[in-house]
């Protein structure tokens, strides 16, 4: 059986714990750690056939790694392996008391490749690694046959906001730890999953960090799991019902600390994240310093409190790649926590001489496709679906999960197979970043198995391409607006199923789009080699900052024009976290290494987080004011897609569905390279068609407008005008049958009966909520405005008295209210049932 072998030493006590051990042989399953039938801890983990021996290690509990240890240890008063023991720079413990040792034996304690032991008692907190024998798990560099657990689910490694980047990068030595028992139990307290269909989503791509970090924040607990709760009110307000948080399992965040920002002297940071440690356990430093909580606890309390919001969580995860980066001496950071020691060759694609194949621009591409690392990928995610309430996974570079162990696509790739036909996942949406950094380029090629969605790359680069105007880009950028079909059509997937996108956190953001020619990434230190140099974009006369109010009037509207290109395109749209502010990176497209303002929420544009900020208030009043229409102007055209089921249809948009002009009405020019497109779409239940007009030009057009019978064209949104103009929040404006658009401006109008009177482009039908159970056709049904209830607006002098509105008709997914005035009129619409929860 298992040898147990510790330390006497100058802690009685760790004679006693180590003296009251006792060792079994264990089980194979579980993988991990878990809690047999007898009380204790059994462990188990596989290794590769050719491995030897194995120890497992086990440390009594030490303290949560905050920033003020983290002080302690830069100082050379601790390290991070706890105060009072020493460790050299690869890892190897000088010291040999707090720890047992036990050898196992290769043949009672280990079955096929799978090496187990069971420990009583159960040891809570204490924490684990497996010593790997052989030569093979030393080659990586000192230390490196100590190897992490690859299915625990807690890691001790530095912990707290303010601990993020204050380590070096070889002293990163994550450990183990042993749960508490009843881990996995947590109280929901009855919040159910949102499940809001795809169709209905929109996603706003966000950093964990970033997001509450600023200083102009206000949170209690910045650049953490709970601080994002206090913004959840912003959130709603914005109009978001998803949120997609940039990767937050355990990552070593200092792997780059020796390289520095060469303007500034700021050592630089894995900020992004895209350096995954390990599969199962979340980012301490995006938890408190202290407390009892673990960062898995304060995830699942964030996800909870979302989803009491009705907003669902989806994670970006890096599962081609790890933090183990390639071989020793490629120049590449030190990289070794488990898996090169346990299997390397299993873990990852290598070629005959051994060398690690590398797709991903990282060192290293995972072997996914081997059967026992799709097992522990496909088992992290039902880990963090089912047990972390995640609702959606975004996997970055997921082309490199179709490769097979020789670096060649697969037909039937089986990590993608078996996560598209996992029956527990059903619900839960999986999303493709359809290319790898070796080009392989699946977008509409993604084996998806009428599940997987996907990043729409040809959408970013159309509606680019064409809101700045490049000759000849309106017959691609028409396709995009009716979802992509040419894409998507043949392979039997929905329009929603394309996740449109403009900017997303690599790449300029929303303002730097319109602002910069070419990209700005010196402070990243690599002489501005760095980055996309091909981003389609246009600074509208002048590179980076200007007070030239042309050019910024310019920006803004160009700005908007994407937002309605992006909110009012057939898909799925997803948004930059502080693009609705014109956040700006100052040119930096590549800001992967920056923790810094640069990469924060500027909240110092915003009083609070939930209303925009008085401009007077601001350091900056014109920026301020400038922040603050674009943050009313983005927030109502979300609003506007969410009411308008044209904008989200079920199916490819065709010529039923859509009318397209030029300059007359059904006289499209696709044959002139000026971009100009023009088009109605029509709607099948109510008649209130929309018109919309993009003049990606510099020219002014004088548009014929198509006649509707018995309606009026009612002004929605037209960008050139100048805020609050640029959308109609109160009485809109009936037009004439022309309308001249204005150089580089987008026009929408909604068609509405002639003798109404119409408020907020709908009617007074705005964001009302249902305040009341939906699933009961007897319950009481408020009625209220975003605003303002209808008290309020019953106070107007054209609204002399409102009653109780009244239910039309209601189905599974949807019901239709009405709403009579003393006027006498009513109104009435259809709400979608999120629509209402969510309001």
């Amino acid at each position: 059986l298992a040898r147990g072998r510790g330390a006497c030493g100058k802690a009685g006590m760790v004679q006693d714990w180590l003296s009251r051990l006792k060792v079994s042989a264990g089980k194979p399953f579980p993988y991990g750690v878990s809690e047999s039938a007898s009380g204790g801890a059994n462990f188990a983990v596989f290794a590769a056939e050719n491995v030897p021996a194995m120890t497992l290690v086990i440390y009594p509990q030490t303290h949560r790694m905050g920033s003020a240890a983290t002080a302690r240890r830069e100082r050379g008063q601790g390290d991070a392996l706890g105060e009072d023991e020493e460790q050299d720079g690869g890892g190897n413990e000088k010291s040999e008391s707090k720890r047992a040792e036990l050898e196992l034996d290769c043949v009672v304690n280990r079955t096929g490749c799978v090496w187990h032991v069971c420990v009583s008692p159960y040891l809570e907190h204490f924490e684990y690694m497996w010593r790997v024998g052989g030569d093979d798990a030393k080659q990586w560099g000192r230390g490196s046959e100590l190897a992490l657990d690859p299915y625990a689910y807690v890691l001790r490694s530095p912990v707290g906001a303010r601990a993020f980047n204050q380590h070096n990068a070889h002293e990163f030595r994550p450990r183990a730890v042993i749960p508490r028992r009843k881990f996995l139990q947590f109280d929901w307290k009855g919040v159910p999953r949102p499940r809001i269909p795809l169709r209905e989503v929109v996603v706003y791509e966000m950093h964990v960090r970033g997001f509450t970090m600023s200083s102009a924040s206000g949170v209690r607990a910045p650049g953490t799991f709970l601080g994002v709760i206090e913004k959840i009110p912003y959130l709603k307000d914005l109009g978001i019902n998803v949120v997609e948080l940039l990767p937050v399992f355990e990552f070593n965040e200092a792997e780059w600390a020796s390289n520095r920002n060469p303007v500034t002297g700021r050592r630089l940071a894995q900020y992004w994240g895209y350096s995954t440690a390990h599969y199962f356990s979340p980012m301490n430093r995006y938890a408190l310093e202290a407390g009892d909580l673990t960062a898995a606890d304060e995830f699942r309390i964030m996800v909870r409190e979302l989803h009491r919001a009705g907003i669902e969580c989806w994670i970006d995860v890096v599962y081609n790649h790890t933090a183990e980066f390639g071989a020793p001496g490629s120049g590449l950071p030190p990289g070794f926590y488990g898996m090169k020691a346990l299997a390397a060759s299993v873990y990852y694609m290598r070629t005959s001489s051994g060398a690690f194949r590398d797709y991903t621009g990282c060192g290293n591409t995972v072997n996914a496709n081997h059967s026992a690392v799709a097992e522990l990928i496909h088992a992290s995610v039902r880990y963090w679906a089912l047990e972390m309430g995640v609702d959606g996974f975004r996997f970055d570079l997921a082309a490199a999960l179709t490769r097979g162990m020789d670096g060649e696509p697969l037909k039937h790739p089986q990590i993608v197979q078996r996560l598209a036909q996992d029956p527990a996942l059903r619900d839960i949406k999986l999303i493709a970043e359809a290319w790898d950094c070796a080009g392989l380029y699946l977008v509409g090629a993604f084996p998806h198995y009428g599940v997987w969605g996907e990043w729409n790359g040809k959408f970013r680069d159309s509606a680019r391409a064409f809101i700045r105007g490049a000759p000849g880009a309106k017959r691609d950028f028409a396709k995009r607006i009716c979802g992509s079909e040419d894409i998507y059509g043949a392979g039997g997937r929905k329009p929603w199923q394309s996740i449109n996108f403009v900017t997303a956190h690599d790449g300029f953001s929303l303002m730097d789009l319109v602002s910069y020619n070419h990209k700005h990434n010196e402070a990243n230190g690599e002489n501005n080699r760095d980055g996309e140099s091909h981003n389609e974009s246009w600074n509208c006369g002048v590179e980076g900052a200007t007070h030239d109010v042309g050019v910024l009037s310019l920006r803004q509207r160009q700005v908007r024009n994407f937002f309605v290109a992006l909110l009012l395109s057939a898909g799925t749209p997803m948004m930059l976290m502080a693009d609705e502010v014109g956040s700006t990176r100052c040119g930096n497209n590549n800001a992967w290494c920056q923790d810094t303002e640069m990469n924060y929420f500027p909240w110092n544009l915003l009083a609070g987080g939930e209303k925009v900020a008085d401009p007077r208030e601001s350091n900056n009043p014109r920026e301020a004011q400038a922040a603050s229409a674009l943050h009313r102007f983005v927030r109502n055209m979300i609003r506007f897609r969410r009411r308008h089921a044209m904008f989200k249809p079920d199916c490819f948009i065709t010529g039923r569905d859509i009318t397209w002009h030029g300059q007359k009405p059904k006289q499209p020019d696709w044959s002139t390279e000026y971009n100009l497109l023009a088009f109605t779409m029509t709607d099948h239940e109510l008649g209130q068609d929309v018109y919309v007009a993009f003049n990606a030009g510099a020219n002014s057009i004088n548009l014929e407008l198509p006649p509707r019978q018995g309606k009026t064209w009612y002004r929605i949104v037209d960008t050139n005008r100048v805020p609050p103009q640029d959308f109609v929040d109160f009485k809109t404006v009936p037009l004439q049958s022309t309308y001249t658009i204005a150089p580089w401006s987008t026009l929408v109008l909604k068609a509405l009966p002639s003798e109404a009177e119409i408020y907020a482009g709908v009617g007074l039908m705005r964001s009302y909520s249902v305040t009341a159970q939906l699933a009961r056709r007897d319950s009481m049904r408020g009625f209220a405005s975003h605003d303002e209830d209808l008290a309020a607006i019953a106070k107007r002098p054209d609204a002399a008295a409102v009653h109780r509105p009244a239910l039309l008709h209601e189905s599974e997914s949807h019901v239709d209210l009405a709403v009579r005035f003393e006027m006498p009129r009513s109104i009435s619409r259809s709400f979608s049932r999120w629509d209402l929860s969510a309001a």
